[in-house]
């Protein structure tokens, strides 16, 4: 008998991620490796896709280059877009293949970011932009999203900057970033509802309502400037008791007195050394500055409150998740060049996204773990035998210099 309601269910459950719609999705891979086949573009080898628009805004900006790496899971799948040039700012976008309009639906922006350099000081963000002339990219062109990791020394963090009237937000939390030299997957999700969330590695690290994790809006409601303590007001809690009197005397106990145990020493002598003198310690009968007792205060009204009104600049906006995009870009400054990044995807569907991430960074994470650990076993030993080797060097140099001095020394006799 056929279960209709089963079939119902499943359809239903296959409704969002078969009505996604995906505007961008790059892995910098050959289409034989390619996890987006629907949307590919062939290229060749290590050439960059013909999309990527390298900014001509300025003259020295540093070269991007495709590879999988010094280390990878797959040498082809694996490949991606590579800061390649120590010390340079970096500049370049990639047309979405349609406009983005995010009214009424979900806003997902993921991507992999490889610190194989193992970065001391650079940005390892992306953009997402509205369009615009791609030559012209540079750090002014208004974006909507900046979104990713951010090292520099002891300080790093995971950006999150939304775009409203004109001004960028950060995000008032601190989100710590994958910061080894391995791949990490970064996640941005905004809602229709005004919420967010933000993934690393598939794992949520923060959620919440955008209006209170960024500043965005003024506050409903400020303090009125109209309105001031008044000059009578009490606002001390506890006053001196009056009836309270100091105890007869007080003031005759010093703070310190000779020390009772001390002694004047053997080899003391007054007419070198002068007179001694005993030195002194605290009084352990001294008690300090009196201070009348506290009782509380009759006329106390409390602390006072300063009266709220309305904010005029207060203007409720239920679309401040809503953009129009574009356009991808990276905006950078590194240091030390040497970051890979791959597998963008920009797409209304977290599901979507999701699927995406098992193909191209799930399914390789543990390979690439397992091909760093041989290269770096590798490195280990060459420098093992590298510094065997110096020492062999040094303790040759050592013997021939002490046969050079024998011999010198036999010549002068």
């Amino acid at each position: 008998m056929v279960n209709f309601a089963t079939i119902a269910s499943t359809l239903l459950a296959a409704l969002p991620l078969a009505s996604a719609t995906i505007y961008f999705q790059e892995t910098f891979a050959d289409p034989i490796h390619r996890h987006d086949i629907h949307n590919s573009r062939t290229f060749a080898g290590d050439k960059l896709p013909a999309r990527w628009v390298q900014s001509e805004s300025k003259d020295d900006y540093g070269k991007f280059k495709v590879t999988a790496g010094k280390f990878f899971a797959d040498s082809k799948a694996s490949r991606g877009l590579q800061t390649s040039q120590d010390a340079k700012f970096y500049a370049m976008s990639a047309p979405l293949d349609k406009e983005f309009d995010n009214k009424g639906k979900d806003l997902v922006l993921q991507f992999t970011a490889k610190f194989e350099q193992n970065i001391d000081c650079g940005g390892g963000y992306i953009k997402l932009l509205p369009k615009f002339e791609a030559k012209t990219f540079n750090g002014d062109t208004p974006y909507s999203i900046m979104f990713g990791p951010d090292i520099c020394g002891y300080d790093k963090k995971i950006h999150a900057i939304i775009t409203y009237k004109g001004k960028n937000h950060l995000i008032k939390k601190t989100i710590t970033p994958g910061s080894d030299q391995l791949t990490h997957q970064y996640t941005f999700v905004l809602h229709p509802d005004q919420t967010y969330s933000i993934l690393l590695d598939g794992e949520t690290k923060e959620s919440g309502s955008i209006l209170e994790s960024w500043d965005l809006l003024p506050p409903k409601k400020i303090k009125d400037p109209n309105a001031s303590k008044p000059s009578d007001w009490v606002d001390e809690a506890e006053i001196s008791d009056p009836t309270d009197k100091k105890p007869v005397n007080w003031d005759d106990i010093p703070a310190t007195i000779v020390d009772p145990d001390a002694e004047k020493p053997e080899d003391w002598d007054d007419e070198m050394d002068g007179e001694w003198e005993a030195p002194k310690i605290s009084n352990p009968e001294y008690k300090g500055e009196w201070v009348a007792n506290k009782i509380p205060n009759p006329a106390y009204k409390g602390a006072w409150v300063h009266p709220e009104i309305d904010n005029p600049e207060f203007k409720e906006d239920t679309e401040i998740y809503a953009f129009k995009n574009g356009h991808v870009g990276f905006d950078l400054w590194q240091v030390k060049s040497g970051t890979i990044f791959d597998n963008i995807i920009v797409t209304d569907s977290l599901d979507e996204a999701k699927e995406f991430a098992k193909k191209t960074f799930d399914d390789l994470k543990d390979a690439e773990k397992e091909a760093k650990d041989k290269l770096d076993e590798k490195e280990k030993k060459e420098a093992e035998e590298k510094e065997k080797a110096e020492k062999k060097d040094d303790a040759k140099s050592a013997d021939a210099e002490e046969v050079s001095a024998d011999e010198d020394e036999h010549a002068e006799l």
